[in-house]
């Protein structure tokens, strides 16, 4: 009986290929496009994907500012957090998080759907948001990706 050997890859720092892909948000639900954006910091489109290797790609998101919530979000979505001093909890509704700065309500999604290690933290340092279409990385020749097709 002629048997088949296969060959499990695991990847590692050395032979991760990582590329710049751009995610336009204009129009894209909040939670549907981080969980999207999530899985492209995280690796797992790849087929090498390994879980404790940081082996996904560097994502650009653009037009942060233009990210839809439904339903009532934008008044009931909470953030909290704490300054670190006795009755130091700080909250803001998603209105007034996206008034201060559109890019960190995006941000924010992504960053809990990632890891909770120091893995988490790597992958996260891979996102770059911008409130507008401008961004900063044309020297890395980032490839544009639309998540509608990934439907």
């Amino acid at each position: 009986m002629d048997t088949l050997s296969y060959k499990t890859v695991s990847a590692n720092k050395n032979t991760v290929v990582k590329e710049w892909l751009v995610v336009d948000a204009d129009g894209q639900a909040l939670g549907r496009l981080a969980s999207e954006v999530a899985k492209l910091l995280r690796g797992k489109h790849k087929p090498s994907f390994t879980p404790h290797v940081d082996c996904g790609d560097n994502v650009i998101i653009i037009n942060a500012s233009n990210v839809k919530l439904t339903g009532n979000k934008w008044n009931d979505k909470t953030y909290i957090r704490h300054t670190g001093y006795p009755g130091g909890q700080r909250s803001l509704t998603a209105t007034e998080m996206y008034k201060k700065d559109p890019a960190r309500l995006v941000e924010k999604a992504v960053k809990g759907m990632l890891p909770k290690n120091k893995l988490g933290a790597e992958m996260f340092r891979n996102l770059k948001v911008y409130a507008d279409a401008n961004h900063g990385q044309e020297a890395q020749k980032p490839r544009t990706i639309n998540l509608n097709d990934n439907k």
